[in-house]
């Protein structure tokens, strides 16, 4: 059975074989996430290179995610046993550079921890929360002293080297996009991926940097799609500004709910899924999905149902991080998620979210796609063929969740990579239609070759008119399979 919702996956040390990830892509991988915290340029390199060749072996278009590291807000160097922090105890932050391997005096009269947190003392006040390890440690702010905080453990345990730091509430005095980030998206366009994620969006005026900076470098690229990923408090304040910038957004549920907190994160889960909707935003609903999969050969229960949930709500992908890229399992992952999304889908009519009350814009090829899923819907229709240069028709045909396939036909090859991770979008790379015969001509070769459809079925196609100018999509055909034009 075809599957609607698209699956992420992380590569990493589990994945980046040609076997296994061979194996990924077979078993229903649609997207690649090359994570940025990670690797060097010649690494990716290579990943990229053996991911665009199985693709063409297999005949599967495959998009290319690149995660942009952001500002890693880490624990320095400390003593290889770590630190044990005991809770009442005193402990001092500093702030150090990123790149500082310096090894401060601790002792059980003295902990100092260094932080690689830009200007500290004036990004936090007393009352602040300090959370490192994934929030396992809490710390409170008690005092500032000069350019060093002094902190009061609430919650401790053992600190080893390098762990993350969230600083809940605290106003960070430092860009969200990186000099890193900056070498790091160069190489990604220059390379060819196909999306870009930017961590620890703020607020709009973040994916415009980053937008501007893509103008800057290449003017052939300005048109790559841009996700937002939602991991902060202040990202949710400005969630419609957000919105009406940025092309995805991903529901980086794992530092929101350290930011926030774990009762949040549903609620904001589906906040997020709304707004997308209604701005016609493609949403990656990411971490800890099949988080037991890392070292367990099944999910569990309440895995299964998290993923389920997330599809109901409306998601147009769901994404595995640890799963596929360090954990035991990652063919087994792809599989479970697989399987997850198709059973959750064949009751979506019953219990998912329908958009179509909420979606919200003037252009007229998203009023041609609602038309077409009212035709798809009230007549014997099996499928939705489109035509776009770009792929914004596809993805609005995919928002309004037709309950049929879509087909989407595009000449232009970065196109056609992209459209991977919409939702309901089986992509087909075709040449340059200028009439509508040769239109239609496309649509029945591919349709009859690879797709389970047949003669004498009916299948709406879309696409702008005259054929062959570029223009807005604007026409509407039934069309029977078979059937001479």
């Amino acid at each position: 059975m075809q599957r609607s919702s698209k699956i992420v996956a992380t590569i990493g040390p589990a994945s980046d074989s040609p076997d296994q990830l061979r194996k990924l892509i077979q078993a229903g991988l649609d997207v690649a996430r090359l994570n940025f915290s990670h690797g060097t340029h010649e690494e990716h390199t290579a990943k990229i290179r053996l991911i665009r060749q199985l693709s063409e072996e297999l005949h599967k278009p495959v998009s290319i995610l690149q995660d942009l590291q952001g500002p890693k807000l880490r624990v320095g160097r400390l003593p290889k046993e770590g630190v044990f922090l005991r809770s009442g105890q005193k402990v001092l932050l500093i702030s150090v550079d990123s790149n500082s391997e310096e090894l401060l005096e601790v002792s059980e009269d003295k902990i100092v921890i260094p932080l690689t947190v830009p200007n500290l003392a004036d990004a936090v006040s007393v009352g602040n929360r300090v959370l490192m390890d994934d929030g396992n440690l809490e710390l409170l702010v008690k005092d500032i002293i000069g350019e060093d905080v002094m902190t009061e453990v609430i919650v401790g345990g053992k600190l080893t080297s390098h762990k993350g730091v969230n600083l809940p509430g605290a106003k960070l005095l430092f860009p969200g996009f990186t000099e890193k980030d900056r070498k790091d998206l160069h190489f990604g366009l220059t390379i060819g991926i196909d999306l870009v994620a930017i961590s620890f969006v703020s607020c709009a005026e973040d994916i415009l940097k980053v937008k501007d900076e893509i103008r800057k470098f290449s003017s052939e690229s300005t048109d790559i799609p841009i996700i937002a990923k939602l991991e902060r408090p202040e990202a949710i304040e400005h969630l419609e500004d957000i919105m009406r910038v940025t092309d995805g957004v991903m529901v980086a549920r794992g530092d929101l709910g350290v930011e926030t907190s774990a009762a949040l994160v549903p609620i904001i889960q589906k906040q997020i899924i709304e707004s997308a909707s209604r701005h016609n935003r493609f949403v990656i609903t990411a971490t800890q999905m099949l988080d037991s999969m890392i070292h367990n050969p099944r999910p569990t229960r309440a895995e299964a149902s998290d993923v389920a949930n997330a599809i109901f709500d409306g998601t147009d992908a769901v994404m595995l991080s640890g799963e596929t890229a360090t954990g035991k399992y990652p063919l087994k992952s792809i599989q479970y998620m697989n399987e997850i999304v198709i059973e959750a889908e064949q009751n979506y009519q019953k219990w998912g979210y329908h958009p179509e009350e909420y979606a919200e814009s003037d252009q007229d090829a998203l009023a041609l796609a609602r038309a077409a899923f009212a035709l798809a819907r009230d007549t014997n229709v099996s499928s939705i063929a489109v035509f776009s240069r770009s792929g914004l028709t596809a993805l609005l045909m995919s928002k309004v969740r037709p309950g049929v396939p879509i087909l989407a036909f595009t000449p232009e090859i970065n196109t056609y990579r992209r459209m991977g991770v919409y939702w309901g979008v089986k992509p087909f790379l075709i040449p340059f239609a200028s009439s509508v015969k040769s239109m239609v001509s496309y649509v029945e070769t591919s349709v009859i070759s690879e797709t389970s459809l047949k003669k004498g079925q009916q299948i709406v196609i879309i696409s702008g008119y005259p054929v062959g100018a570029f223009k807005p999509a604007n026409l509407a055909l039934l069309h029977t399979i078979g059937e001479e034009m």
